[in-house]
């Protein structure tokens, strides 16, 4: 059974946010704002730009390029099992009819 939602704080580039998570997302949630933070720090620090908002819409569209390609590898693997999966079935198939 899920616990109650309570407030977490997570600090990103310096500042503190609070949010709502359940204790099971809590780990999650502390991973999630500790990568977001070195992609943000990583940004800033690179000099190409300096407005928390644009650096914020900077990690965004790189993480969700990177989100995007592993959805696409993912349907790829997926569409290579199925394929496999039935070949397979189609040897089984022809041999137990073989039998």
């Amino acid at each position: 059974m899920s616990q109650s939602p309570e407030p977490v704080t997570v600090r990103i580039v310096d500042r503190e946010y609070r949010v709502m998570c359940t204790p099971e997302q809590r780990r999650t949630l502390m991973e999630s704002a500790l990568f977001l933070d070195q992609q943000m720090r990583e940004i800033r620090d690179s000099g190409k730009v300096s407005s928390m908002d644009k650096i914020a819409v900077m990690a965004a569209l790189n993480l969700a390029e990177e989100v995007l390609k592993l959805r696409q590898q993912m349907h790829e693997r997926r569409d290579q099992v199925d394929s496999r999966v039935r070949d397979l079935a189609d040897r089984l198939d022809r041999a137990l009819e073989r039998d």
